[in-house]
């Protein structure tokens, strides 16, 4: 079994860990406290096996976050705080989209938030490009019941999305 690096799994996996915390919060300061707080366990208290060590970070830093929301008093404005920040990738919208688009994030964040942290954690991940294997490891199930679980949390995404527009958009009611 080869030693840990740390560095290097910060270089692979740090920003995308970190985006993922971003979107899965909402707070890109709690998405770096865990981000922390997950590279600090695994220095501390390293997995016994090293074969899927991106999944271990995940789930690390899923776990981590869950609690850290349980016991703050901040836990009902963490998915709006960040409304009008990008992604830690995108680029800064034009001026004349910016409304528009941080309107369609708010949506999709308390659409998002009106889901079970577990199909959260799996849409999310699946957005990252996480196998099917790495994303069933880092939420506890099999993997193949992943696609179900994916299939069905996209379906509940759906469904708090189209509750949210239509509530959203009352003149278009009065329209049809």
């Amino acid at each position: 079994m080869s030693a840990l690096d740390p560095d290097r799994l910060y270089r692979e996996h740090g920003e995308r860990l970190f985006r993922y915390l971003v979107r899965l919060s909402g707070d890109p300061d709690l998405a770096a406290d865990v981000l922390q707080d997950t590279f600090l366990r695994l220095v501390e208290r390293p997995p016994r096996r090293h074969d899927h060590l991106k999944a271990w970070l995940f789930q690390v830093a899923t776990n981590r976050l869950r609690d850290l929301r349980r016991k703050s008093a901040r836990r009902s404005g963490l998915l709006h705080e960040g409304v009008g920040r990008g992604a830690l990738a995108d680029p800064p919208p034009l001026p004349d989209r910016a409304v528009e688009r941080a309107e369609s994030q708010s949506i999709v964040r308390r659409a998002l938030g009106a889901l079970p942290e577990r199909d959260q954690a799996i849409l999310l991940m699946r957005e990252e490009g996480f196998a099917h294997r790495e994303i069933a490891e880092a939420v506890g199930t099999t993997t193949g019941s992943v696609g179900t679980l994916i299939a069905r949390a996209l379906d509940k995404l759906a469904r708090a999305l189209e509750g949210m527009t239509d509530a959203t958009s009352p003149e278009e009611a009065g329209t049809s």
